[in-house]
């Protein structure tokens, strides 16, 4: 399953933020890939089998996981705030 993380256009996050967050994120943290495309990080997360259903519960914990790593790798970065990033499901 893909996702991204953008900056969340609520908050005044600096220009660089996601640059920040992909270094300290890495390419790859437990069962998560991450890669810049343009202005935002993709994150790939399991698989797209299954039904609808399965699919949207799927994308749901995926997202959370995602969310979960960037809360993790702010919360131990000063110069990151979780409040910044937004995560979405790409469907």
């Amino acid at each position: 399953m893909k996702f991204r993380i953008t900056r969340h256009s609520g908050y005044a996050a600096p220009s660089d933020a996601l640059e920040l967050l992909l270094r300290r994120l890495g390419a790859r943290r437990e069962e998560v890939s991450f890669t810049m495309v343009g202005s935002e990080i993709r994150a790939r997360w399991g698989d797209d089998d299954g039904d609808r259903t399965t699919r949207e519960t799927k994308a749901e914990i995926g997202r959370w996981e995602v969310f979960e790593m960037v809360r993790d790798v702010c919360e131990r970065s000063p110069e990151l705030e979780t409040d910044w990033f937004a995560v979405s499901y790409m469907g």
